[in-house]
């Protein structure tokens, strides 16, 4: 789908180079399972060496590279005999578990060429919302950079439930690039750039470069409306780029036979301009890769506290409670017309709130005791939507 149609050479650019890319570090790059299978489903031995060649080759002139890879499911179909890939959840998840072991033993072997080790980071959402598990991630994958070994992340769909799932690798790898504060997000696919139409169509131009987060969501909405780019996962790749870009990392759309010339700052695929200010990275995880378990139901006061001072949620604000959750659950915080205005990381569980409602935590801590003298969801552990 329009992988075939290469874009300029740099010779054709006047040699011009991306400085965006050629002055970044530390790069992370997501490749999808159809850059990695064969038609049949299996591994393709020669796409994997050809994309380790690339990337040790970054590693061997000092950046780091974290690679986000897809294909674990893809690989396990033949070994189990399924035809195609599974429609059930449980046998997703049974062929994540046979072939999550294949892929990263491909990804060893082929990286042992250049004496480059590989280590395995298996991330479900819990992961990267609740502090603790957060903080883990975070020294894993610092450490394997720190060794010079190659991080090789997937989400682990061996135990992912829908609602604990990421969604895609293309998010998955936005979040990634967060979680690590990367320079640079490269998203590597079957098709070659971000175009104004369908990439068959002689018409379709191929979008150089994105410049803004309005500019993008123009980009996502037209081509997601009219020309369907839906096939190819070119929406969630779309909505990869916004997540990243607005974390402050520009990110590279293109075609994994183009990787290396992408990555030498060639002017190939299409290049998201980052915005200029970056978040607090855990609250950035907070608002985008968390579903709320439940909602807070907050009355016009405690929505101006909250959202126009930035304050921290107390009991007295707090008119309902939706939901089922326990204390560090992401949940919603909802105006009196029932619109999120902010997410949050909850202190109680859902069945101690009811009693809680609209009371001052002087008179809480005086009925129930010190441990009930605290925020229903701090400041700190709260961002606004």
């Amino acid at each position: 789908m329009g992988a075939e149609r290469h874009p300029p050479t740099v010779a054709a650019q006047n040699g011009r180079v991306r400085e965006a890319v050629t002055a970044a570090r530390r790069i992370v790059v997501k490749v999808g399972s159809s850059s990695l299978t064969t038609a049949s489903g299996g591994l393709d031995t020669d796409r994997v060496d050809a994309l380790t060649d690339v990337l040790a080759a970054l590693a061997n002139d000092g950046r780091e590279i974290v690679l986000v890879s897809s294909g674990a499911i893809a690989a396990g179909l033949a070994p189990l005999g399924l035809p195609r890939r599974p429609g059930d959840l449980a046998t997703q998840q049974a062929a994540a578990s046979v072939g999550q072991g294949l892929l990263i033993g491909q990804y060893a072997t082929s990286f042992a060429r250049h004496r480059r080790t590989v280590g395995q980071v298996l991330l479900t959402v819990d992961d990267v919302t609740r502090r603790v598990h957060y903080r883990n991630a975070y020294r894993t994958l610092r450490k394997l950079l720190d060794l010079r070994a190659v991080p090789i992340v997937n989400e682990n769909d061996t135990v992912a439930t829908d609602e604990i799932r990421f969604g895609d690798n293309d998010r998955l790898a936005a979040l990634v690039a967060a979680l690590v504060q990367a320079d640079l997000l490269v998203l590597l696919s079957d098709v070659d750039a971000l175009y104004t139409g369908d990439p068959a169509r002689p018409e379709s131009r191929r979008i150089e470069e994105v410049h803004s987060t309005d500019e993008l969501a123009e980009v996502a909405i037209g081509r997601a409306g009219r020309s369907g780019v839906g096939t190819g996962g070119m929406v969630t790749k779309v909505e990869a780029a916004r997540i990243a870009t607005g974390f402050g990392i520009p990110v590279v759309l293109t075609a994994a036979p183009l990787a290396a010339q992408a990555l030498a700052g060639d002017p190939v695929g299409t290049l998201f301009h980052r915005a200029v200010h970056r978040p607090t990275a855990r609250l950035f995880w907070l608002a985008h890769a968390t579903s709320p378990r439940g909602r807070l139901h907050l009355d016009p006061g405690a929505v101006q506290a909250v959202v126009g001072r930035r304050k921290s949620l107390l009991p007295a604000g707090i008119t309902a409670v939706d939901g089922t959750f326990t204390a560090g659950d992401p949940v919603d915080l909802v105006d009196t017309m029932g619109t999120p205005v902010a997410r949050g990381l909850v202190n109680y569980d859902a069945v101690e709130l009811p009693g809680l409602l609209g009371r001052s935590t002087v008179d809480l801590a005086a009925a129930l005791g010190p441990a009930y003298e605290r925020e229903v969801v701090h400041r700190d552990d709260l961002v606004l939507l």
